[in-house]
């Protein structure tokens, strides 16, 4: 199965960049969102990108940071 991909840019983490991702989930079981150089791009940022979107996203899902990539993952059940 393919992978959406998703930008983070200057305007951070909105209800719309949330709605994205649900979208591309709809298609794709695995998300990459990669932050732009316009967005605070240091790797303690990156985690807190990364834990807001999976508390906005829910239980079933899961992500990693690789670089200035997340990749998120969307699982069956929820993961505990």
């Amino acid at each position: 199965m393919t992978q959406g991909q998703v930008q983070l840019g200057k305007n951070g983490i909105t209800e719309n960049f949330i709605g994205t991702i649900k979208y591309h989930f709809t298609k794709n079981n695995n998300v990459k969102v990669s932050v732009l150089k316009s967005t605070e791009r240091d790797k303690e940022k990156m985690k807190i990108f990364l834990e807001e979107i999976l508390k906005r996203l829910g239980n079933n899902h899961s992500g990693r940071v690789v670089g200035f990539s997340i990749f998120l993952k969307k699982w069956r059940r929820a993961v505990r």
